[in-house]
């Protein structure tokens, strides 16, 4: 009788405590694909909604490590602030994975196709819930 009453509340509490999982999981995905739709419309303001907005928001490049939204924000603008050099962009998720109920850590392909010349490289994002919002907090793309 005790094994199946553990048995049914598994069967009950498994899909919520999936559901719970997935729910942020497609957040975290949804980000990725409102940062993509901001891009290829030339809006980087937009695309910028997916960081941190704050001082210890961390971005690695090949110039090294800024710290800040605004400045990683001036730093896209700098970078990429024609439509030539913006052109279309595309990710391609590689791995997606929850390491604990307010961190989710990403790792992707993105690709550039663009009247510049088209350029790509990888990248690894660490997501973190703040006050019940996804946010990027650490992007290192190269």
């Amino acid at each position: 009788m005790k094994s199946l009453l553990l048995i049914a509340c598994l069967v009950f509490l498994l899909p919520a405590i999936c559901g719970a999982q997935s729910a942020d999981e497609k957040a975290v995905r949804q980000i990725l694909t409102d940062q993509t739709t901001a891009w290829n419309a030339g809006n980087i303001d937009d695309f910028m909604k997916g960081y941190w907005d704050h001082d210890s928001l961390m971005f690695v490049g090949k110039n090294g490590v800024t710290y800040g939204y605004q400045n990683t924000l001036n730093n896209y603008k700098k970078n990429y602030g024609t439509p030539d050099l913006m052109g279309t962009l595309t990710f391609n998720l590689i791995k997606v994975e929850r390491l604990s109920p307010e961190y989710y850590f990403v790792v992707g392909k993105w690709h550039l196709k663009r009247n510049a010349g088209d350029v790509s490289g990888h990248y690894n994002l660490l997501f973190r819930k703040i006050k019940g919002k996804w946010v990027i907090i650490a992007d290192h793309s190269s």
